[in-house]
């Protein structure tokens, strides 16, 4: 496992991912920060974002949602509400809850804006997860 760190994430459902890697970039909530082998341990929150890791010559990206994660000198631990990987994001669905946010913000009065505020964010990130897909 040398110039590798072990990345983790857990959702309540279970492991979602656990693979050795070269690099990671997560959406902390103060901002952005990428992890290399060899990073001074660390704890922080996560928000809503895009997870980024490199393997090799291959870059993949992932859906999280709010949560933790816990840097090691080796690994990174993350703790989240919800995970998804590119390809297993419903983009239909994501469109359509993209669609009924919007149409809720309109409305203005009568609503949770909080809720949705973070609907509209969660359905947008997914999307453009999911375009990563696509794009390679």
């Amino acid at each position: 496992m040398e110039n590798k760190l072990r990345l983790e994430i857990v959702t309540p459902q279970g492991v979602v991912f656990s693979e050795e890697v070269d690099e990671i970039v997560a959406p902390g909530s103060e901002g952005e920060f990428g992890v290399l082998p060899g990073h001074a341990p660390f704890l922080t929150t996560l928000k809503i974002g895009m997870l980024i890791f490199k393997k090799g010559s291959e870059t993949r990206y992932l859906f999280v949602s709010w949560g933790y994660a816990e840097v090691g000198h080796d690994r990174m631990l993350v703790l989240t509400d919800s995970a998804e990987k590119c390809e297993d994001i419903d983009v239909e669905r994501a469109l359509s809850a993209k669609k009924r946010a919007e149409e809720r913000l309109k409305q203005e009065a009568n609503i949770d804006q909080a809720r949705a505020v973070s609907s509209l964010e969660r359905a947008t990130t997914r999307i453009q997860v999911a375009e990563k897909k696509t794009a390679k």
